[in-house]
């Protein structure tokens, strides 16, 4: 089946939320720093990285790169400022908290040349959240700390928000968190058209069929073809998953590439293996 928006993160359409889409044609591009020790060390597993991804194409935005870099201040300096120079949107998440070694704000600060200031409408936020719980103390004040010129992003899941500067956005590393962040985003970037995709399996070795794969893709413009292989019940076989923002482009792709595969007598699986 053709890939659609996932639960939770369809395109909200409507005025002032619709996606903006001055050049459909045109290639939208985002990257993403993933920012923690605990992430390398292994102790904990990312899960954010396939929720924007998932986010972004839904919005027309494709996720080309992803880094994950310790709480280290010039490593967070060096990859923001590397990734936000070649992509349209860079997003961070993690390190945004209320501990001393929650960094991630000064260090974008201090990459973007500007100066760490307590945001008044944060403040507020958290006031009321923690009104009933123990109060506004000076470590959870510190999550009203953004870089000066931002702006929030509202956090319907806890008392902090996440930030937004120009074409940075500072999100939770908590995966439910930062969901919450992206569905309050949702509609609000430009972005072009989604990728959509769809899969086939067969029991082939890819080897057996590079040529024809490469020849179908070629033959159908606007369309790529990602080869999977694996090996199950003593037998080799590979998923293919065909992309494209054009559904009927998509929807033709996939019936010559399952026709090609029947005619080299390789049965192909809609859907995958």
């Amino acid at each position: 089946m053709r890939g659609g928006s996932p639960p939770g993160l369809g395109m909200a359409r409507g005025t002032g939320y619709g996606l903006l889409m001055a050049d459909p044609n045109r290639i939208w591009t985002a990257a993403l720093v993933v920012i923690g020790d605990e992430i390398l060390s292994g102790r904990t597993q990312d899960k954010n990285v396939s929720q924007i991804a998932t986010w972004l194409n839904v919005q027309g935005i494709r996720l080309c790169e992803v880094r994950v870099v310790a709480d280290d201040s010039d490593a967070i300096v060096e990859a923001v400022n590397t990734l936000r120079a070649r992509n349209d949107y860079l997003f961070t998440t993690g390190g945004i908290g209320p501990t001393h070694d929650d960094i991630t704000v000064d260090a974008i600060a201090r990459a973007l040349g500007v100066e760490v200031e307590i945001h008044a409408e944060a403040r507020a936020m958290l006031s009321g959240y923690y009104e009933t719980r123990g109060g506004l103390t000076d470590a959870r004040l510190r999550m009203a700390r953004v870089p000066a010129g931002s702006s929030l992003i509202e956090n319907r899941m806890s008392g902090a928000p996440g930030i937004r500067h120009g074409n940075i956005f500072i999100m939770a590393g908590v995966p439910h968190i930062t969901a919450g962040m992206l569905d309050s985003l949702t509609g609000t970037l430009e972005g072009g058209l989604p990728v959509l995709s769809a899969s086939i399996g067969c029991w082939v070795a890819e080897s057996e069929i590079a040529d024809l794969l490469g020849a179908t893709e070629r033959a159908h413009e606007g369309c790529q073809i990602g080869s999977y292989p694996f090996f199950r019940e003593g037998r080799t076989g590979a998923n293919f998953v065909i992309r494209s923002t054009d559904g009927e482009a998509l929807d033709r792709c996939v019936a010559d590439l399952s026709a090609a595969l029947e005619q080299g007598g390789w049965p192909a699986v809609p859907g995958g293996i």
